[in-house]
């Protein structure tokens, strides 16, 4: 392709990924330059095939996150953003509250920390209650002290992400779902994608890739920032009973483990009236494998080989065993609830969906506990997109257009 063939170009920016940020980043894009021309492309035959369609829904606040980490900043700014936009579009959500319980003296430390930092991010509302309001707020729920936040929400985000994908062709940009990104070919004034639906010219790429976004890196030529590689994680949900539904009114969360970037199994009530109990943390043995059973060679050979995962294994073997435990016993499972809702019987609990996080580790074992976003002059990489990105969704889909147009010179 040389400079002649520019005009020929049928994309200004294709974005690789019709999960939820992917779908944002494109938006936002249109957004901030309405003439650019956009394509978004996925291997799936639907958008939030994966991360995005496999959550419990949670619109997280900031409870959780280091001041002035991304996390943190843009956890704020996308829940404020993604509830305006669902209340522009129609889409429902509704703001039921989090309650995060303490139930011994071990946990006074962490849970105070997770007030600190409620307060420095601005979570509104956030407080400190004692065991007669967590009754009031959760009447089947026990602990000593618990931090509520008011404005935690729930939301379906698959529909959230089918709603950005229905304003972008609004908006003229072009969704290409069943198109896997096989090969990048750079050319004289742009890159030329080779997909499993055709090759699609383009000036410039962003990658929402989650599961594969180190991959994607790679087939750009490019090496990660310190090692890093995706591992992930796979975590089942269990489904309270419809008649046990009920004790449970909103959201309610252990104090997590601050060594991981977990929040613990935890119980959330969705828009429909179902209760999710989940998920868990275990190691997938494929990228995209929501079952047991389901391994892949190439992805299982990426997480274990090399030093990082013997280190992470070696440092917390004990936690993965307790995981890989409460993965496969219903007991161990209903055990780890109950310290937190002691009415909880083990039958209370029925077989539930399951999802995959895309977790990057870098060279050493180390968790990355944060956003990732890495530019070039041609690509922008969204490397590590954990929970809270789909609250954060827009928020990270701005982050990646002024990261764009600094690197693209739009």
């Amino acid at each position: 392709m040389t400079d002649a063939d520019l005009t020929a170009i049928r994309a200004d920016v294709v974005v690789v990924g019709a999960g939820i940020v992917g779908l944002a980043s494109a938006l936002r894009l249109l957004e901030r330059h309405p003439g650019l021309r956009v394509t978004v492309i996925d291997k799936e035959r639907i958008v939030a095939a994966h991360q995005t369609g496999h959550n419990s829904g949670v619109i997280h606040r900031g409870v959780y996150y280091a001041p002035g980490s991304l996390k943190a900043i843009l956890c704020a700014e996308g829940a404020r953003e993604l509830t305006r936009f669902c209340d522009e579009q129609g889409v429902a959500y509704r703001l039921s509250g989090k309650l995060v319980v303490a139930v011994d003296e071990t946990e006074l430390p962490a849970l105070d920390e997770l007030h600190q930092r409620s307060r420095a991010n601005g979570v509104p509302g956030a407080e400190l209650v004692g065991p007669e309001r967590i009754r009031e707020i959760e009447p089947h729920a026990a602990g000593i002290r618990g931090l509520h936040s008011p404005q935690t929400g729930i939301v379906d985000y698959r529909v959230v992400a089918e709603t950005f994908a229905h304003v972008l062709r609004q908006r003229g940009a072009e969704i290409r779902l069943g198109a896997e990104l096989l090969a990048v070919h750079r050319a004289d004034g742009g890159l030329v994608l080779e997909t499993s639906a055709g090759e699609l010219p383009t000036r410039h790429l962003v990658a929402c890739a989650g599961l594969q976004a180190d991959r994607v890196l790679r087939l750009m030529g490019e090496r990660p920032p310190d090692g890093l590689r995706i591992v992930p994680f796979r975590g089942d949900y269990h489904v309270l009973r419809r008649e046990r539904a009920d004790l449970v009114r909103s959201l309610i969360y252990p104090v997590p483990d601050p060594r991981f970037p977990f929040l613990g199994v935890h119980l959330s009530r969705r828009l429909d009236g179902e209760v999710w109990a989940g998920p868990n943390a275990v190691p997938a043995f494929a990228r995209e494998g929501y079952r047991r059973r389901d391994v892949r060679a190439r992805d299982l050979a990426g997480t274990v080989v090399g030093p990082g995962f013997l280190r992470l294994a070696r440092r917390y073997w004990r936690t993965g065993l307790a995981e890989m435990w409460r993965d496969v016993s219903r007991g161990a499972f209903a055990a780890a609830v109950r310290r937190y809702l002691p009415e909880l019987r083990d039958d209370d609990l029925l077989p539930g969906p399951s999802g995959v996080r895309a977790q990057a580790m870098t060279a050493d074992g180390t968790l990355v506990d944060d956003f990732v976003v890495s530019a070039s002059a041609s690509a922008v990489h969204v490397l590590n997109a954990p929970s809270p990105a789909a609250t954060s969704s827009l928020a990270i889909a701005r982050l990646v257009a002024e990261r764009a147009e600094a690197a693209f010179g739009l």
